[in-house]
């Protein structure tokens, strides 16, 4: 019997080169995300626009310690997440880091990107010499949560209401859930 073959997957610091596929990404996955959550229009991502504004960002991080990091089967991104110093004003942007986005191409999930994600995203904190990790999630969302805490995090209390456009009409109730990792 011929043993399984394995899939290429991985995941890396994200490169310049990635901006036009993390943005891809994040146009399919907003409407699997917030569908039902935001009006359709708020949905809809320019993917060029996208694709300069994530090149920009990758080339200038605002922080040393501001990563992009890209799951991959074999050449192509299937998801993505970001890690920075947390800028909550109750956390120590020098001791908790922020899992600002982690995102999984809604046709790639349950084969194990986001788990991938969530530990390079941790083993990236660690190396940054953080000590905890937190992240937003919608307060509806109880798939990202379920995840999140069956990989041992767990809220630590705080929500926030996001306006997401500006005008006070679209405002998405988050919880913050936390993780120790040094």
């Amino acid at each position: 019997m011929e043993p399984a073959p394995t899939a290429d997957v991985s995941v890396r610091l994200a490169w310049g080169d990635d901006a036009a596929a993390i943005a891809a990404v994040q146009a399919r996955a907003w409407p699997a995300t917030y569908d039902g959550v935001l009006p359709a229009g708020l949905l809809e991502i320019d993917v060029d626009e996208a694709s300069r504004a994530w090149h920009s960002s990758m080339a200038a991080p605002p922080d040393a310690r501001v990563r992009v990091l890209v799951a991959l089967e074999r050449n192509r991104v299937t998801g993505y997440v970001v890690t920075a110093p947390a800028t909550d004003p109750d956390l120590d942007p020098v001791a908790d880091a922020e899992m600002v986005d982690l995102v999984v191409d809604p046709a790639e999930r349950g084969r194990g990107h986001g788990s991938r994600l969530l530990q390079a995203a941790v083993d990236t904190v660690v190396a940054d010499r953080f000590a905890r990790l937190v992240t937003w999630s919608l307060a509806t969302d109880e798939a990202t949560r379920g995840f999140l805490t069956g990989a041992g995090w767990a809220p630590d209390s705080a929500h926030r209401q996001m306006d997401v456009d500006g005008t006070g009409e679209h405002l998405l109730t988050q919880v913050r859930l936390h993780t120790q990792v040094g």
